[in-house]
């Protein structure tokens, strides 16, 4: 079923249509020839319904809803000059504004794509113009970009948390445990704040390292060009997105809402912030919806042929087989979790975060959490593992993206070699919480004790 999957892929179908297709033929043809149980198939309305009913997925078309309007407004635009203004007269100090906006932005839309094309149209002209090394301009922008995979609210985050508590539940029922505890979006949100900031921490002192040591990759802005701005204009530019990003994040963090009344507090703070800008003109609030309605029926839409996919999966034993692999795996839990992440890090070469957390994850993940495996250590390590894979070249996603908006100027070859010293902070990080698990299970114990 996964090389039929892949075949299917790399001919040119739809992912949404590509699993569900692929999944129906083999059904029928396990019952054509005796070795698939039809009756399975009679579970399919119950899981789609569920899918339609489940109020933590409410929260993806409001934190999409959220990150378009900042998106298509110029608040993300305005933050980044306020910042550019007052750093540029350090050695770096455009590099350092491009990561601090990367971070609110990746804080603000969640979303990959969405955060490279835009800080690469809005910052990548600038650090050429400033005099930047291509490779570390391209290679920070891609890197930034990134981040929404990690840093909470993040799309991915809240579909992960998803599909683990459903798993984290599958794996507890297994082992006979009839009231099994449970995992949300929250605890996953709580999980990947410190490994988040550590890796921002980490880009930032690489940024300041590169301008230390090779000035000249990293000059200082011209004050004439980029004089420092006003504190009013600071504040103007700072002070909104900040308290949005903590409105959100503090009120999922003290307790006070759910995930998804978060993003509705996100996604109306946003539209307050872009009507008090005067940027919300019905043009682009026709534009915001159109795009908040077409990436939510791309993530339904991949969601309902995944759940057809894994019915199927399942109805032929695949998960009993994959169980038994892992059981007999050499290293035993670490054994299994390194081909795990090795699976899943080159899946991303292939195929969008959306899919995997939705096709793998289930299949192994109540495996792993049946062997002990915490499910927010192991959330967290899946999202820097993804993460990774969508910067890693020649396939990352994140590449791409950019490559659509760069100038002819900068050959593919700068954008790639960019990348290569943020690839290896990032793995230099999954190597950090797999060896210290407290990093990230430490703040949702002390919050959800």
């Amino acid at each position: 079923m996964f090389l039929a999957v892949f075949a299917v892929l790399l001919a040119g179908y739809s992912v949404a249509l590509t699993l569900g297709g692929v999944a129906l033929l083999f059904a029928l043809g396990g019952m054509a020839t005796g070795v698939f149980d039809g009756r399975d198939l009679g579970f399919l309305p119950g899981r789609l319904f569920g899918i339609i009913t489940n109020q933590t997925l409410i929260a993806v078309p409001l934190f999409v809803f959220m990150g378009v309007v900042l998106e298509k407004t110029r608040i993300a635009e305005l933050l980044l000059e306020s910042l550019s203004g007052l750093l540029g007269s350090l050695r770096g100090g455009l590099g350092l504004a491009v990561v601090v906006v990367g971070m609110l932005m990746a804080a603000s839309t969640g979303i990959v794509g969405a955060t490279v094309v835009t800080m690469g149209l809005m910052s990548l002209p600038t650090m050429l113009k400033q005099g930047y090394d291509p490779k570390l301009a391209t290679g920070t922008i891609c890197a930034t970009g990134t981040l929404g995979q990690i840093i909470p609210p993040s799309i991915a985050l809240v579909l992960l948390g998803d599909v683990l508590s459903n798993a984290y539940q599958q794996a507890q029922l297994s082992q006979g445990i009839f009231a099994p505890k449970t995992v949300s979006v929250g605890d996953l949100f709580a999980g990947a704040m410190v490994p988040g900031l550590i890796l921002v921490g980490l880009y930032v002192i690489y940024t300041l390292v590169i301008a230390a040591i090779q000035p000249q990759r990293a000059p200082r802005a011209d004050p004439t060009a980029t004089p420092r701005p006003a504190l009013t204009t600071l504040l103007k530019g700072l002070l909104p997105p900040l308290l949005l990003i903590v409105a959100v994040l503090g009120s999922i963090l003290g307790g006070y809402a759910t995930p998804t009344e978060a993003a509705g507090v996100g996604a109306g703070g946003a539209l307050l912030l872009a009507l008090a800008y005067g940027a919300l003109s019905p043009a682009v609030l026709s534009e915001v919806c159109r795009s908040t309605l077409t990436t939510t029926a791309m993530v339904f839409f991949i969601l309902i042929g995944a759940s057809v996919f894994s019915l199927v999966f399942r109805g032929y034993g695949g998960d009993e087989l994959i169980h038994g692999w892992f059981v007999d795996m050499p290293g035993g839990v670490w054994g299994a979790l390194a081909i795990v992440m090795l699976v899943i890090f080159l899946l991303g070469f292939m195929l969008d975060f959306i899919e995997i957390t939705f096709v793998v994850v289930p299949i192994v993940g109540p495996v792993l959490l049946a062997m002990g495996v915490d499910p927010v250590w192991l959330g967290v390590l899946i999202a820097l593992n993804l993460q990774t894979s969508f910067l890693t070249p020649p396939f990352g996603f994140a590449l791409f993206y950019l490559r659509g908006v760069t100038p002819p100027s900068v050959p593919t070859g700068d954008i790639y070699r960019g990348v290569i010293p943020f690839v290896a902070l990032q793995l230099l990080l999954l190597f950090i919480i797999a060896l210290w698990p407290d990093l990230a299970t430490w703040l949702p114990s002390r919050l959800y004790p």
